[in-house]
């Protein structure tokens, strides 16, 4: 059974830095994308960033666009998000997800059409 191992959270103040990686574990896995979504207290998870395998398309959520970049490692099968310019508000849990098969653009932005996930990994942004 593949899983989704993340690291690098912590805790930064506001207008640090963090890298979060995740890669697969546990298998062989081949993924259409893989992405990032994050979830604070009180609130429902929400997208942060999904990156395409064929083609390197990326997304962003408009909270973290010009802050956040995600990328890739081919060889290592796995994906990071940079975050630079950390604010408050991006406090909060982040999890990895992969999707193994097409879907558009759109449907992305919804943790409904991934099939993987990781455990998360606790981002805490002092002010």
């Amino acid at each position: 059974q593949v899983q989704l191992v993340e690291s690098g959270g912590g805790l930064v103040q506001a207008g640090g830095s963090l890298r979060l990686s995740c890669a697969p574990s546990g298998g062989t896995f081949s993924s259409y994308a893989m992405g990032w979504f994050r979830q604070a207290p009180g609130k429902e998870r929400e997208f942060v960033a999904v990156l395409t395998w064929n083609g390197g398309s990326t997304y962003y959520a408009d909270s973290v666009k010009g802050r956040f970049t995600i990328s890739r490692d081919n060889a290592k099968n796995t994906v990071y998000l940079q975050m630079n310019s950390l604010e408050f508000e991006d406090t909060a849990v982040y999890y990895c997800a992969a999707r193994d098969t097409y879907a558009s653009g759109r449907s992305l932005g919804r943790d409904s059409a991934y099939n993987y996930w990781g455990q998360g990994t606790q981002v805490t942004v002092s002010s």
